[in-house]
């Protein structure tokens, strides 16, 4: 053994070295539907007057009036209800990971649906929380039975529902969610409502805010159109965001990210557009699909398509031997068997995946 090998085996704890790192493909040349991004780009005359806008900010100084501004701005571009209160984070990773350092009192435990997004069980295992999954149902909705059972005997600390749901893009039944809503409000714990795909969904539960002393939604602006740009919001009662806001991390939105994020509100209209094409694009490409032979195509409410097919692994790699990335997600979980996970691109990208997934089939 190396004096390197030894040092991480002395130094480096035994649940990480078991861990694996979160994947990211390898895209270059390739048409990129794997990552849920929004394919526009801005015009060159929105990219003139935001690179005019960042030239202006001040790098000099650290990121205090920007973060309160941009706080402002999304409190009122959500019309964040009275009584609530927002804090901002690196994109929604951070704000699951401040949320399991703010709940992890001794024997906490963090529930989630599964297959979901796999970001809470990492946040949980890093940061000591028992994590508890509750598989859905085997058309991907809320197993009502099981996730009341887990409730009342783990009586979670934490309970994310994604809504919708990544991987599988469908929102759950409404009624089995205000249940659950009430089960966890019994056992004094949170819910938290990750809305990563609020932009492209028919229903959210931040009006509701106001109704739920327990509950938090979490928002990023990753879909709405800026995922280079990392920034995450976490809405609910004043109280509990102020306490969860005494971990987050000093300054931790750079000036850049919160000038970017203003120049986007400002400019609101325009990622509208881009959201309402893409969800006409949506349908378009469900409807292609579905008459596929063999293709399976699942209710969406977000941006990309959860798809089943006959062979997942060989209709991935013929799908990138034809030019277009996709995401393999038959290994997450077994009520994935044989599934591809379909971002919906522009158009012109959307006639190449249909095209490169028929002739892999």
């Amino acid at each position: 053994m190396s004096t390197l090998d030894e040092r991480i085996r002395q130094t480096i704890r035994q649940d990480v070295k078991s861990m694996h790192a979160y994947a990211i493909q390898d895209s270059r040349g390739l048409i990129k539907l794997d990552a849920m991004e929004n394919p526009f780009r801005l015009s060159e005359a929105l990219q003139r007057e935001l690179g005019e806008r960042l030239g202006r900010v001040a790098l000099n100084r650290y990121p205090v009036q920007s973060t309160a501004d941009v706080v402002r701005a999304l409190s009122k571009y959500v019309a964040l209800p009275a009584g609530c209160k927002m804090i901002l984070g690196n994109g929604s990773d951070e704000l699951i990971d401040m949320l399991s350092v703010a709940c992890d009192v001794p024997g906490a435990t963090l529930l989630a649906p599964l297959p979901g997004f796999v970001m809470y069980q990492m946040s949980a295992q890093l940061r000591g929380l028992n994590f508890v999954g509750v598989p859905l149902t085997a058309d991907f909705e809320l197993d009502e039975v099981a996730m009341l059972v887990a409730i009342e005997q783990h009586r979670p600390a934490l309970t994310y529902i994604a809504y919708p749901n990544n991987p599988t893009a469908n929102l759950f039944d409404e009624g089995i969610v205000e249940r659950i809503v009430a089960a966890v409000g019994r056992q004094r714990g949170l819910v938290v409502f990750d809305e990563a795909y609020q932009p492209f969904s028919s229903r959210s539960w931040l009006p509701k805010l106001g109704r739920h002393e327990h509950v938090l939604v979490m928002r990023t602006l990753s879909k709405f159109g800026l995922a280079g740009v990392r920034l995450g919001y976490l809405c609910g009662p004043a109280a509990l965001i102020d306490e969860v806001d005494k971990v987050r991390p000093p300054y931790n939105i750079s000036v850049l990210n919160a000038e970017a994020t203003l120049f986007a509100l400002d400019h609101a209209d325009e990622y509208a557009r881009q959201a309402a094409l893409l969800c006409s694009e949506r349908a378009r490409l469900a409807a292609a699909l579905a008459v596929l032979p063999g293709v399976k195509v699942f209710p969406s409410e977000a941006n990309m398509l959860l798809v089943r097919v006959p062979d997942a692994k060989a209709c991935f790699e013929g799908m990138k031997a034809r030019g277009v990335l996709v995401k393999n997600i038959a290994g997450l979980h077994p009520l994935l068997a044989n599934c591809l996970r379909l971002t919906v691109g522009a158009p012109e990208e959307n006639d190449a995946m249909i095209q490169a997934l028929k002739a892999s089939l």
